[in-house]
């Protein structure tokens, strides 16, 4: 009896230095050289809506969130001044045209005065027709900037997306150039995700990668698209002479640089709303098979 019990507590204790062997070599392979991280977040493309023309706002037909099509308007300018720049260009190109016809009768008028008239003068004639042809092109091109303008006094979503941080009002008055509204492009997020440079040797290009928001449970399929070549050094800033400003304190421990690593999303559950700026975990590589892979990889994506 005695025996049996001193069998049981050393196979018990067997067992329980077998599982948390097992368990170290796991954590140790999950967290130190498995290529993962928990530092990585949700980025997208932003367009900033801004006018090509300067105007007071009279409509803005989308809301804060609104989800917009390529071609919808996001607002409207005050036409009226650009209808009026319009007319006063038409006006414009009709004189000069009135212009260009006497100019030419007169040169041709003395163009069969050959003992008349002289040479010279006929020359200052013909160039005076071309002087003014010139001037009913310019006055052509200012017509169409004219309309141009009208057309540009409203502003479209250049992308399908979200309209995001609205404070655009009716009656505020937008600058040429200035951004007065941001649409995010519902068809551009992807992941960023900042991998110790210890773990850069398990990363390449295209592997396919796991990525676990933080928000939700799904893990959502991805791989690798591209890795950042370069990250900033502090050290490497100059100073007013051009010199090297170098950091002269340096500790034992090295902290690992983290280096970029853009992820593409494969396929986004219907019911995972994505945000920039959410946080997640990614996870690159085929995970391993056996029971110490299905360990493994449950680690990397829930812790």
């Amino acid at each position: 009896m005695l025996l049996t019990r001193t069998l049981i507590r050393i196979i018990l204790t067997l067992a329980v230095l077998g599982v948390a062997i097992l368990l170290g070599f796991t954590l140790w392979e999950t967290y130190m050289i498995a290529p993962w991280t928990r530092d990585g977040r949700v980025r997208v493309y932003v367009v900033d809506a801004a006018p090509e023309v300067s105007g007071t706002v009279v409509s803005v037909p989308v809301h804060d969130n609104d989800y917009v099509h390529r071609g919808d308007p996001l607002f409207v300018l005050d036409p009226m001044r650009f209808r009026l720049a319009i007319r006063e260009s038409e006006a414009r190109l009709a004189s000069v045209e009135e212009d260009l016809k006497l100019r030419r009768n007169d040169a041709k008028r003395r163009m069969g005065l050959n003992g008349i008239v002289s040479a010279e003068e006929q020359e200052i004639y013909n160039s005076n027709v071309e002087t003014q042809v010139d001037a009913v092109n310019a006055a052509k091109a200012a017509l169409d900037t004219a309309r141009l303008n009208l057309q540009r006094s409203i502003v479209y979503s250049p992308v399908d997306g979200y309209v995001t941080n609205l404070n655009l009002r009716v009656g505020d008055y937008a600058h040429a150039g200035e951004s007065r509204m941001a649409v995010i492009d519902a068809n551009s997020y992807w992941i960023n995700g900042y991998f110790e440079e210890t773990k850069m040797w398990g990363i390449h290009v295209g592997d396919v990668a796991r990525v676990k928001l933080m928000g939700y449970r799904e893990i959502i399929p991805a791989h690798v698209v591209s890795i950042a070549r370069g990250i900033n050094d502090q050290n490497g800033v100059g100073d007013r002479l051009g010199l090297q400003d170098v950091n002269p304190i340096f500790t034992w421990v090295r902290l690992a640089q983290r280096i970029p690593v853009r992820i593409h999303l494969d396929r986004v559950p219907p019911e995972v709303i994505l945000a920039a700026g959410m946080t997640c975990t990614v996870t690159v590589g085929t995970p391993p098979r056996g029971q110490r892979g299905k360990l493994t990889s449950w680690l990397q994506d829930h812790l």
